[in-house]
């Protein structure tokens, strides 16, 4: 409780630390940083936020955004409100960056998740990326060595 939520523009709210959802309709799971549930008791005008905490400078990419709006589409699932936007948090720079969640952010997150069951399902590994500058800072780094 030491902590206000001045960094994203709320008076008050419930934080809830490392939350883990799942979805067997979206065949998708994530553990959100940190999720904002305003105060309000009526449903209509309750809001959930969720953050992401980022060890980096770096403004919002896409990845990082749809990132943000696939965690958007498991807290609707789960409190049945719509979650309108989002906030990615930069620890360095302890700022908070507002994220809309756009239709068009939605829409592609859906597209992904299809692309990802389906080369599951046919065992396929994705295209390498075009952009080689990446892959030296990249996570996944070691799963594509023999490509980089």
């Amino acid at each position: 409780m030491r902590r206000s939520l001045r960094s994203y523009g709320l008076e008050e709210g419930e934080r809830l630390f490392h939350f883990a959802l799942s979805s067997e309709t979206l065949g998708l799971k994530g553990r959100i940083d940190l999720v904002i549930i305003s105060p309000s008791l009526e449903a209509a005008t309750r809001e959930v936020f969720p953050v992401d905490y980022k060890h980096s400078e770096q403004q919002a990419g896409t990845h990082f955004k749809l990132q943000l709006a696939a965690y958007a589409l498991l807290l609707e699932e789960t409190f049945q409100v719509p979650v309108r936007r989002a906030f990615l948090y930069s620890i360095p720079r302890r700022k908070a960056q507002e994220i809309p969640l756009t239709p068009a952010l939605r829409k592609r997150v859906g597209t992904i998740l299809r692309d990802m069951r389906q080369m599951l399902t046919s065992e396929q590994m994705p295209e390498p990326t075009k952009e080689y500058r990446r892959c030296p800072t990249c996570e996944f780094r070691r799963f594509c060595n023999d490509v980089v």
